[in-house]
C-alpha cells in the first residue's frame, strides 16, 4: 500500500523552494533539487511532492 503525497505540484525547473505555503503556519524555506532520473522530489518538512514536467529544459 502506498501513501500519496499531501500535495503535488508540477514544476518546470529542477530547483524549487518550499515554505509550506501557509504564511506564519508554514515552515522555514528550503530549496529542493529534482534529479532528472527520478523526476520528482519531496519536501522534508511538509511532504509536498514536486514533479518535474517531462518536457522541461534543465
Amino acid at each position: 500500500m502506498t501513501v500519496e503525497a499531501p500535495e503535488t505540484e508540477i514544476v518546470e525547473t529542477n530547483r524549487v523552494a518550499c515554505d509550506g505555503g501557509e504564511g506564519a503556519l508554514g515552515h522555514p524555506r528550503v530549496w529542493i533539487s529534482i534529479s532528472a532520473e527520478q523526476g520528482f522530489a519531496e519536501c522534508g518538512y511538509c511532504d509536498k511532492r514536486f514533479v518535474l514536467k517531462t518536457d522541461a529544459a534543465e
